[in-house]
């Protein structure tokens, strides 16, 4: 336990430290934003000033992580209203409160597991009554998103508004590992082994049955962060190996688990905008266990377009007319070159939800706002009627090669982490000066996730006043975390 206050302590000690230096740049954005017109404001000035334009309403839900702060200042810079709102269960304000790109701010209630969902959604309605909301864009947390396909359903029921977010049972059935890889095997699209299992004894009678001797890694179906990450192949080396690592699994029919094929490859994500079932919006990039660098996959290279084809396939397949977020993970395998690309394509998991990624599309406000609002039939016209089918149909991606890192994350694991290991001697010098360097090339021409000139204060609140202040909750809550995501801000707890 005093490891983990020390460890609190030293990130809030580290805080303090560079809260001169944040300030500074802090209020020289300010300053810069004084002299210079900056792009997004002006962006949005233009906009306004056309008497032909129409405002649309806009809730964006999850501001306090940065894929939703990005879709709200896409929709800021098209020139929208945008409500922002999140959760705040200790009180500790999100950055995402603080950015010019809301009209207004709301706290919501988090579900829980006492409580259930009702009190969020009754919340939820209330919002999008007052601020007569004319889109909802959901942008949910992994332990949220089956509530918010409740308060879609309860949204679109109750009020005019619309809502970008997939339905319960499409939600129950994206978000569920075994029963997405029954549906894409039901679609006829390639995706790896995998059982869903309630014993350990299952565990060994199939790996005791597999004729092909393949390898596996066993995942929890639900979203606990004890075991998550945990890539142990199975069977191992021995077979009192493998019952020894099994039998410390919490397997039973109220925890189930599956059992997934180890497929030996590079990983990949990608982030889709799904509207009544076509895809309008799609970026892929390589992907990691914590992913905290994003660089998008040229849209026309082979390996994008086999996992967009993927997409496009698994959504008109699945006849639902679906709308939400979608995102897919993929393994390609590590010796398929680009144009084997869509034969060995498989995918491991999905999630319905938007995806970090969705940052990839800043400066596109135009074109991601009117992918959304295309779901309002009002939004598809123009002066002369509706609008021409190619451009209906046409799918916006990246029109930019702008990479993401968080400086927060980087300079932890590039610099101070790895210092502390070279002055206890487990670490050369030659290594930690790699990492500072690779640190000050993200600084100099990377693009910080959270970060924008004519925005700055979401940054500086996340890293002297957020960040800090969960810090402090987990000292005084004792709560024991192993790792920090810091663009989704979640605690991975112990």
């Amino acid at each position: 336990m005093y490891l983990h206050i020390a460890q609190n302590v030293a990130l809030i000690v580290t805080s303090l430290f560079f809260f001169p230096l944040s300030t500074f740049i802090l209020f020289s954005s300010y300053l810069v934003g004084l002299a210079f017109a900056q792009d997004a404001p002006r962006k949005r000035r233009h906009v306004r000033a056309s008497r032909s334009f129409v405002p649309q309403t806009v809730l964006v839900t999850g501001v306090g992580m940065t894929k939703g702060l990005a879709i709200a200042r896409l929709f800021y810079e098209a020139g929208h209203d945008v409500i922002g709102a999140d959760f705040e269960p200790y009180g500790v304000h999100t950055c995402g409160r603080y950015s010019r790109s809301l009209n207004r701010y709301y706290p919501l209630p988090k579900p829980t597991a006492e409580e259930g969902s009702a009190y969020y959604i009754n919340a939820l309605v209330r919002l999008v009554k007052q601020e007569r909301v004319d889109l909802w864009v959901s942008c949910s947390g992994v332990a949220s998103a089956l509530e918010d396909g409740q308060a879609k359903e309860v949204v679109e029921r109750r009020t005019s508004c619309r809502a970008i977010q997939f339905d319960v049972a499409t939600t129950s059935m994206l978000h569920e590992k075994d029963t997405f890889i029954q549906e894409t095997e039901r679609l006829g699209l390639p995706a790896p082994e995998t059982h869903k299992i309630t014993s350990r004894d299952a565990v060994h009678k199939l790996l005791n049955q597999s004729q092909k001797r393949r390898s596996y890694i066993i995942k929890s179906v639900g979203v606990g962060d004890a075991f998550r990450g945990d890539m142990t192949l199975l069977p191992r080396r021995t077979v009192s190996e493998t019952y020894n690592h099994v039998s410390q699994l919490p397997i039973s029919d109220q925890e189930p688990w599956v059992l997934q094929q180890f497929v030996k490859g590079k990983e990949y994500c990608t982030h889709a905008l799904v509207i009544d079932g076509k895809v309008k919006m799609f970026v892929a990039c390589s992907s990691s266990e914590l992913l905290m660098h994003y660089e998008a996959l040229p849209s026309d290279s082979a390996l994008s377009r086999a996992m967009l084809a993927f997409t496009t396939e698994f959504v008109a397949r699945s006849g639902r007319k679906m709308t939400g977020h979608l995102s897919f993970d993929f393994l390609v395998d590590d010796d398929t070159d680009e144009k084997g690309a869509k034969l060995m394509l498989k995918t491991i998991e999905c999630n319905p939800r938007a995806h970090t990624a969705v940052a990839l599309f800043s400066g596109q406000g135009q074109a991601v706002s009117k992918s959304y609002l295309s779901l309002l039939e009002a939004d598809m016209v123009n002066g002369n009627g509706r609008l021409p089918a190619s451009e209906e149909e046409q799918i916006v991606v990246p029109d930019q090669a702008a990479k993401y890192y968080w400086i927060g994350h980087d300079l932890v694991t590039l610099v101070l982490l790895p210092l502390l290991q070279l002055v206890r001697g487990r670490l050369s010098l030659e290594l930690w000066t790699r990492g500072c360097s690779e640190f000050m090339a993200h600084v100099l021409f990377w693009k910080d996730g959270t970060f924008e000139v004519w925005d700055p204060l979401p940054w500086w609140w996340l890293y002297h006043v957020y960040l800090p202040g969960m810090f402090l909750v987990s000292i005084l809550h004792r709560r024991k975390w192993s790792k920090i995501n810091v663009s989704t801000t979640k605690f991975w707890l112990m």
